[in-house]
Protein backbone atom coordinates (compact mmCIF):
# COMPACT_ATOMS: atom_id res chain seq x y z
CA UNK A 1 0.00 0.00 0.00
CA UNK A 2 1.26 3.45 -0.94
CA UNK A 3 0.16 6.43 1.08
CA UNK A 4 -1.62 9.22 -0.78
CA UNK A 5 0.65 11.88 -2.18
CA UNK A 6 0.37 15.21 -3.92
CA UNK A 7 2.37 16.41 -6.86
CA UNK A 8 4.70 19.24 -6.09
CA UNK A 9 2.79 21.45 -8.52
CA UNK A 10 -0.56 20.18 -7.32
CA UNK A 11 -1.48 23.40 -5.59
CA UNK A 12 -0.84 25.46 -8.72
CA UNK A 13 -2.71 23.02 -10.97
CA UNK A 14 -5.52 22.22 -8.52
CA UNK A 15 -4.31 18.66 -8.88
CA UNK A 16 -4.47 15.95 -6.24
CA UNK A 17 -3.40 12.31 -6.39
CA UNK A 18 -4.08 9.28 -4.25
CA UNK A 19 -2.55 5.86 -4.85
CA UNK A 20 -3.23 2.33 -3.70
CA UNK A 21 -1.38 -0.62 -5.17
CA UNK A 22 -0.88 -0.04 -8.88
CA UNK A 23 -3.81 2.39 -9.28
CA UNK A 24 -3.48 6.17 -9.01
CA UNK A 25 -6.49 8.48 -8.92
CA UNK A 26 -5.72 11.98 -10.20
CA UNK A 27 -8.37 14.60 -9.44
CA UNK A 28 -8.34 18.08 -10.98
CA UNK A 29 -10.85 20.69 -9.86
CA UNK A 30 -11.44 23.55 -12.30
CA UNK A 31 -9.07 22.19 -14.97
CA UNK A 32 -6.90 24.70 -16.82
CA UNK A 33 -4.62 24.60 -19.83
CA UNK A 34 -1.67 24.09 -17.46
CA UNK A 35 -3.42 21.02 -15.99
CA UNK A 36 -4.02 19.45 -19.41
CA UNK A 37 -0.39 20.18 -20.32
CA UNK A 38 0.62 18.25 -17.19
CA UNK A 39 -1.58 15.33 -18.28
CA UNK A 40 -0.12 15.44 -21.79
CA UNK A 41 3.37 15.15 -20.32
CA UNK A 42 2.62 12.27 -17.95
CA UNK A 43 -0.07 10.34 -19.85
CA UNK A 44 -0.45 9.45 -23.50
CA UNK A 45 -3.88 11.08 -23.92
CA UNK A 46 -5.14 12.23 -27.29
CA UNK A 47 -4.83 16.05 -27.64
CA UNK A 48 -8.46 16.33 -28.77
CA UNK A 49 -9.61 14.61 -25.58
CA UNK A 50 -7.60 17.04 -23.45
CA UNK A 51 -9.11 19.92 -25.39
CA UNK A 52 -12.63 18.53 -24.94
CA UNK A 53 -12.06 18.20 -21.20
CA UNK A 54 -11.66 21.99 -21.00
CA UNK A 55 -14.69 22.72 -23.13
CA UNK A 56 -18.10 23.44 -21.63
CA UNK A 57 -20.18 22.67 -24.73
CA UNK A 58 -19.46 19.02 -25.39
CA UNK A 59 -22.14 16.36 -25.61
CA UNK A 60 -22.03 13.28 -23.40
CA UNK A 61 -19.82 10.70 -25.06
CA UNK A 62 -17.36 7.82 -24.71
CA UNK A 63 -14.14 7.67 -26.71
CA UNK A 64 -12.46 4.25 -26.60
CA UNK A 65 -8.74 3.75 -27.10
CA UNK A 66 -6.51 0.67 -26.70
CA UNK A 67 -5.22 1.77 -23.30
CA UNK A 68 -7.94 4.02 -21.89
CA UNK A 69 -11.45 5.40 -22.12
CA UNK A 70 -12.32 9.09 -22.27
CA UNK A 71 -15.81 9.93 -21.00
CA UNK A 72 -17.72 13.22 -20.79
CA UNK A 73 -20.57 13.46 -18.29
CA UNK A 74 -22.93 16.25 -17.29
CA UNK A 75 -24.57 17.20 -14.02
CA UNK A 76 -26.98 19.89 -12.87
CA UNK A 77 -26.27 22.96 -10.77
CA UNK A 78 -29.23 24.85 -9.34
CA UNK A 79 -29.18 28.64 -9.74
CA UNK A 80 -30.99 30.28 -6.83
CA UNK A 81 -31.55 33.58 -8.64
CA UNK A 82 -33.17 32.17 -11.77
CA UNK A 83 -34.51 29.08 -9.94
CA UNK A 84 -33.46 27.00 -12.94
CA UNK A 85 -30.73 24.36 -13.17
CA UNK A 86 -27.81 24.75 -15.53
CA UNK A 87 -25.74 22.00 -17.14
CA UNK A 88 -22.12 21.53 -16.11
CA UNK A 89 -19.56 19.17 -17.63
CA UNK A 90 -17.08 16.82 -16.04
CA UNK A 91 -14.88 14.21 -17.65
CA UNK A 92 -12.80 11.14 -16.82
CA UNK A 93 -9.90 9.19 -18.26
CA UNK A 94 -10.07 5.52 -17.25
CA UNK A 95 -7.07 3.21 -17.65
CA UNK A 96 -5.55 0.09 -16.08
CA UNK A 97 -3.33 1.99 -13.64
CA UNK A 98 -5.02 5.40 -13.45
CA UNK A 99 -8.26 7.28 -13.13
CA UNK A 100 -8.19 10.99 -13.98
CA UNK A 101 -11.24 13.11 -13.13
CA UNK A 102 -11.64 16.74 -14.23
CA UNK A 103 -14.58 18.69 -12.89
CA UNK A 104 -15.87 22.12 -11.81
CA UNK A 105 -15.71 23.06 -8.14
CA UNK A 106 -19.50 22.74 -7.92
CA UNK A 107 -19.20 18.97 -8.14
CA UNK A 108 -18.57 18.43 -4.44
CA UNK A 109 -19.30 14.70 -4.54
CA UNK A 110 -16.00 13.89 -6.25
CA UNK A 111 -14.11 16.11 -3.80
CA UNK A 112 -15.79 14.41 -0.84
CA UNK A 113 -15.06 10.92 -2.12
CA UNK A 114 -11.46 11.81 -2.90
CA UNK A 115 -11.02 13.23 0.61
CA UNK A 116 -12.36 10.00 2.10
CA UNK A 117 -9.73 8.07 0.15
CA UNK A 118 -7.02 10.45 1.35
CA UNK A 119 -7.98 10.14 5.01
CA UNK A 120 -8.83 6.45 5.25
CA UNK A 121 -6.63 3.55 4.22
CA UNK A 122 -9.61 1.23 4.48
CA UNK A 123 -11.57 3.38 2.00
CA UNK A 124 -8.60 3.49 -0.37
CA UNK A 125 -8.36 -0.26 -0.27
CA UNK A 126 -12.10 -0.74 -0.76
CA UNK A 127 -12.29 1.50 -3.83
CA UNK A 128 -8.90 1.53 -5.54
CA UNK A 129 -8.06 -2.16 -5.10
CA UNK A 130 -10.97 -3.07 -7.37
CA UNK A 131 -9.82 -1.08 -10.38
CA UNK A 132 -10.44 2.32 -11.94
CA UNK A 133 -13.76 1.17 -13.38
CA UNK A 134 -15.07 0.44 -9.90
CA UNK A 135 -13.99 3.88 -8.62
CA UNK A 136 -15.85 5.50 -11.52
CA UNK A 137 -18.90 3.39 -10.70
CA UNK A 138 -18.80 4.62 -7.09
CA UNK A 139 -18.70 8.24 -8.30
CA UNK A 140 -21.70 7.66 -10.57
CA UNK A 141 -23.59 5.89 -7.80
CA UNK A 142 -23.12 8.83 -5.46
CA UNK A 143 -24.12 11.30 -8.15
CA UNK A 144 -27.37 9.45 -8.83
CA UNK A 145 -28.15 9.11 -5.13
CA UNK A 146 -27.68 12.87 -4.74
CA UNK A 147 -30.20 13.45 -7.51
CA UNK A 148 -33.23 12.07 -5.67
CA UNK A 149 -33.55 15.20 -3.45
CA UNK A 150 -33.76 17.16 -6.72
CA UNK A 151 -36.74 15.03 -7.75
CA UNK A 152 -38.33 15.63 -4.34
CA UNK A 153 -37.87 19.36 -4.84
CA UNK A 154 -39.57 19.22 -8.23
CA UNK A 155 -42.45 17.19 -6.77
CA UNK A 156 -42.87 19.76 -3.99
CA UNK A 157 -42.88 22.60 -6.51
CA UNK A 158 -45.53 20.80 -8.57
CA UNK A 159 -47.69 20.40 -5.48
CA UNK A 160 -47.46 24.10 -4.70
CA UNK A 161 -48.17 25.12 -8.29
CA UNK A 162 -51.23 22.88 -8.41
CA UNK A 163 -52.87 25.03 -5.73
CA UNK A 164 -52.03 28.19 -7.70
CA UNK A 165 -53.35 26.81 -10.99
CA UNK A 166 -56.82 26.18 -9.59
CA UNK A 167 -56.91 29.28 -7.42
CA UNK A 168 -59.10 32.23 -8.40
CA UNK A 169 -56.72 34.75 -6.84
CA UNK A 170 -53.21 33.49 -7.74
CA UNK A 171 -51.38 33.46 -11.06
CA UNK A 172 -49.43 30.31 -11.94
CA UNK A 173 -48.16 30.97 -15.47
CA UNK A 174 -44.78 32.41 -14.39
CA UNK A 175 -44.08 29.64 -11.87
CA UNK A 176 -45.10 27.02 -14.42
CA UNK A 177 -42.72 28.43 -17.02
CA UNK A 178 -39.80 28.35 -14.55
CA UNK A 179 -40.50 24.77 -13.47
CA UNK A 180 -41.07 23.64 -17.05
CA UNK A 181 -37.72 25.08 -18.09
CA UNK A 182 -36.01 23.38 -15.15
CA UNK A 183 -37.48 19.99 -16.00
CA UNK A 184 -36.38 20.38 -19.62
CA UNK A 185 -32.82 21.03 -18.43
CA UNK A 186 -32.94 17.99 -16.13
CA UNK A 187 -34.07 15.79 -19.00
CA UNK A 188 -31.31 17.14 -21.24
CA UNK A 189 -28.82 15.97 -18.61
CA UNK A 190 -30.21 12.68 -17.40
CA UNK A 191 -31.48 11.03 -20.59
CA UNK A 192 -28.13 11.22 -22.44
CA UNK A 193 -26.46 10.03 -19.21
CA UNK A 194 -28.70 6.95 -19.18
CA UNK A 195 -27.67 6.13 -22.75
CA UNK A 196 -24.05 6.68 -21.76
CA UNK A 197 -24.27 4.30 -18.81
CA UNK A 198 -25.73 1.54 -20.96
CA UNK A 199 -22.73 1.78 -23.28
CA UNK A 200 -20.27 2.26 -20.44
CA UNK A 201 -21.05 -0.97 -18.59
CA UNK A 202 -19.43 -3.25 -21.16
CA UNK A 203 -16.50 -0.96 -21.89
CA UNK A 204 -15.50 -0.64 -18.23
CA UNK A 205 -15.12 -4.37 -17.71
CA UNK A 206 -11.50 -4.42 -18.86
CA UNK A 207 -10.61 -1.78 -16.23
CA UNK A 208 -12.34 -3.51 -13.33
CA UNK A 209 -11.08 -6.39 -11.21
CA UNK A 210 -14.56 -7.52 -10.13
CA UNK A 211 -17.79 -8.26 -11.96
CA UNK A 212 -19.81 -5.02 -12.15
CA UNK A 213 -22.96 -6.60 -13.58
CA UNK A 214 -24.92 -6.51 -10.32
CA UNK A 215 -23.61 -3.05 -9.45
CA UNK A 216 -24.58 -1.60 -12.81
CA UNK A 217 -27.96 -3.27 -12.65
CA UNK A 218 -28.65 -1.33 -9.47
CA UNK A 219 -27.22 1.85 -11.04
CA UNK A 220 -29.44 1.52 -14.10
CA UNK A 221 -32.44 0.87 -11.89
CA UNK A 222 -31.84 4.20 -10.16
CA UNK A 223 -31.30 5.93 -13.49
CA UNK A 224 -34.50 4.50 -14.97
CA UNK A 225 -36.47 5.67 -11.94
CA UNK A 226 -35.03 9.16 -12.33
CA UNK A 227 -35.90 9.32 -16.03
CA UNK A 228 -39.37 7.91 -15.40
CA UNK A 229 -39.95 10.49 -12.70
CA UNK A 230 -38.84 13.30 -15.02
CA UNK A 231 -41.21 12.02 -17.70
CA UNK A 232 -44.08 12.03 -15.23
CA UNK A 233 -43.17 15.53 -14.01
CA UNK A 234 -43.12 16.81 -17.58
CA UNK A 235 -46.57 15.36 -18.25
CA UNK A 236 -47.94 16.93 -15.06
CA UNK A 237 -46.48 20.32 -15.97
CA UNK A 238 -48.05 20.11 -19.43
CA UNK A 239 -51.43 19.28 -17.86
CA UNK A 240 -51.09 22.20 -15.44
CA UNK A 241 -50.07 24.50 -18.30
CA UNK A 242 -53.15 23.54 -20.34
CA UNK A 243 -55.40 23.86 -17.28
CA UNK A 244 -53.95 27.27 -16.43
CA UNK A 245 -54.50 28.46 -20.00
CA UNK A 246 -58.11 27.27 -20.01
CA UNK A 247 -58.86 28.77 -16.60
CA UNK A 248 -57.11 32.04 -17.48
CA UNK A 249 -59.13 32.27 -20.68
CA UNK A 250 -62.29 31.55 -18.71
CA UNK A 251 -61.50 34.26 -16.17
CA UNK A 252 -60.72 36.74 -18.96
CA UNK A 253 -63.94 35.91 -20.80
CA UNK A 254 -65.89 36.25 -17.58
CA UNK A 255 -64.44 39.71 -17.10
CA UNK A 256 -65.38 40.63 -20.67
CA UNK A 257 -68.91 39.35 -20.07
CA UNK A 258 -69.25 41.48 -16.95
CA UNK A 259 -68.08 44.56 -18.84
CA UNK A 260 -70.49 43.75 -21.69
CA UNK A 261 -73.39 43.46 -19.25
CA UNK A 262 -72.50 46.77 -17.62
CA UNK A 263 -72.33 48.49 -21.01
CA UNK A 264 -75.59 46.89 -22.12
CA UNK A 265 -77.29 48.14 -18.93
CA UNK A 266 -75.77 51.60 -19.08
CA UNK A 267 -76.43 52.24 -22.78
CA UNK A 268 -80.25 52.47 -22.64
CA UNK A 269 -80.03 54.65 -19.56
CA UNK A 270 -77.72 57.08 -21.36
CA UNK A 271 -79.82 57.10 -24.53
CA UNK A 272 -83.22 57.55 -22.90
CA UNK A 273 -82.27 60.11 -20.29
CA UNK A 274 -80.00 61.90 -22.74
CA UNK A 275 -82.95 62.44 -25.05
CA UNK A 276 -85.21 63.33 -22.14
CA UNK A 277 -82.92 65.69 -20.32
CA UNK A 278 -80.65 67.35 -22.84
CA UNK A 279 -81.11 66.77 -26.52
CA UNK A 280 -84.90 67.15 -27.03
CA UNK A 281 -87.79 69.05 -25.43
CA UNK A 282 -90.35 66.34 -24.73
CA UNK A 283 -93.96 66.80 -23.66
CA UNK A 284 -94.06 66.55 -19.88
CA UNK A 285 -90.30 67.16 -19.68
CA UNK A 286 -88.38 68.87 -16.94
CA UNK A 287 -89.13 72.31 -18.41
CA UNK A 288 -92.87 71.73 -17.90
CA UNK A 289 -92.49 70.44 -14.33
CA UNK A 290 -94.40 67.18 -14.90
CA UNK A 291 -92.81 63.99 -13.41
CA UNK A 292 -95.11 61.50 -15.17
CA UNK A 293 -93.03 61.26 -18.30
CA UNK A 294 -89.89 60.86 -16.21
CA UNK A 295 -91.29 57.89 -14.36
CA UNK A 296 -92.63 56.44 -17.61
CA UNK A 297 -89.21 56.63 -19.20
CA UNK A 298 -87.69 55.17 -16.06
CA UNK A 299 -90.07 52.23 -16.31
CA UNK A 300 -89.13 51.81 -19.97
CA UNK A 301 -85.45 51.76 -19.02
CA UNK A 302 -86.03 49.05 -16.41
CA UNK A 303 -87.98 46.98 -18.92
CA UNK A 304 -85.14 47.25 -21.41
CA UNK A 305 -82.58 46.34 -18.74
CA UNK A 306 -84.67 43.38 -17.64
CA UNK A 307 -84.99 42.17 -21.20
CA UNK A 308 -81.21 42.44 -21.66
CA UNK A 309 -80.53 40.51 -18.46
CA UNK A 310 -83.04 37.86 -19.45
CA UNK A 311 -81.37 37.50 -22.85
CA UNK A 312 -77.92 37.15 -21.24
CA UNK A 313 -79.23 34.57 -18.80
CA UNK A 314 -80.87 32.51 -21.54
CA UNK A 315 -77.58 32.50 -23.44
CA UNK A 316 -75.69 31.58 -20.23
CA UNK A 317 -73.58 34.72 -20.53
CA UNK A 318 -74.12 35.59 -16.87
Amino acid sequence: MVLPNKHSEGKQLNLKTVTYGDLTWVDIAEPTKEATNYLAEHYNFHPMDLEDSLSTRQLSKIEEYPKYLFIIFHFQVYEKITRVSTRKQWSAFVGDTFLVTLHPVELKIIDDMFRECELSEETRQEYLSRGSGYVLYQIMDRLLDSYFPVLDKIASALSNIEDNVFSEELEAAHELSILRRDIITQREIMFPTRTLLIELENKLKRFTKIDLTVYYSDLMDHMNKICQSLDEDREVVEVFKDADFILSSYRANRGIRIISVMLAIGLPILVVFGLYGMYSILHGGISEGSPQIFFLLLAIVFVIIGAILYFFRRRHLI
